[in-house]
């Protein structure tokens, strides 16, 4: 069984921000998959997709930057291999709307994704990263991926959050691997983020 988690923050006052994209998609495939979220037996609300194809999507209801410890609880309980494991987030490093997705790596300096290194004692699992844009360099970054996307920027948004989804599902099926041929940009840009053993 795979197990898709999408990060952000609980809470009305984080919805719809950018760091919350992570949410967003794990909604967007419930919401596909007509299935709904219920407690877990860790601080995070899991929604079950049976079928062929049975998978669990996960939202930690821990801060970000303690995403670690409710998914390490839910692995350890539902007996999930770390290559079964598909985790979404948002990334600064990239250009709003832009997917990179990645086998392995490093933290890349995003605390969701620290903090998961850190409970489960590896970097050995796959990551989806979604482009959120830097914003104006002047601001603080905590403000920049706590605030809510500018009107110009929501089409683009909702577009990415909608092309996770569909990578999310494909990662299901396919593996990681289908996953970046599909979805990864092949032309580089000088915003890309340097990960452990990327190439």
């Amino acid at each position: 069984m795979k197990l898709i988690a999408g990060l952000g923050n609980p809470g009305a006052k984080y919805r719809g921000t950018r760091h919350n994209v992570g949410f967003e998609v794990a909604d967007l495939v419930a919401r596909r998959r007509e299935v709904e979220f219920e407690s877990a037996p860790s601080e995070a609300v899991v929604a079950r997709v049976r079928g062929a194809e049975p998978f669990l999507i996960v939202k930690p209801l821990a801060f970000m930057n303690l995403s670690g410890r409710p998914l390490g609880e839910l692995l350890r309980y539902f007996r999930i291999a770390i290559g079964d494991v598909l985790v979404i987030v948002d990334e600064v490093q990239l250009p709003l709307g832009q997917l990179r997705a990645r086998p392995r790596g490093s933290d890349g300096g995003h605390n969701g994704l620290r903090s998961i290194v850190a409970e489960l004692a590896t970097e050995e699992f796959a990551r989806l990263r979604i482009g959120v844009g830097r914003g104006d360099p002047r601001r603080d970054l905590a403000d920049h991926v706590l605030a809510r996307f500018d009107p110009d920027e929501i089409a683009p948004g909702e577009d990415a959050i909608a092309r996770a989804a569909d990578a999310a599902e494909l990662f299901v099926t396919d593996g990681i691997e289908a996953v970046m041929n599909r979805y990864n940009r092949k032309v580089e840009t000088e915003t890309q983020i340097e990960e452990d053993g990327e190439s």
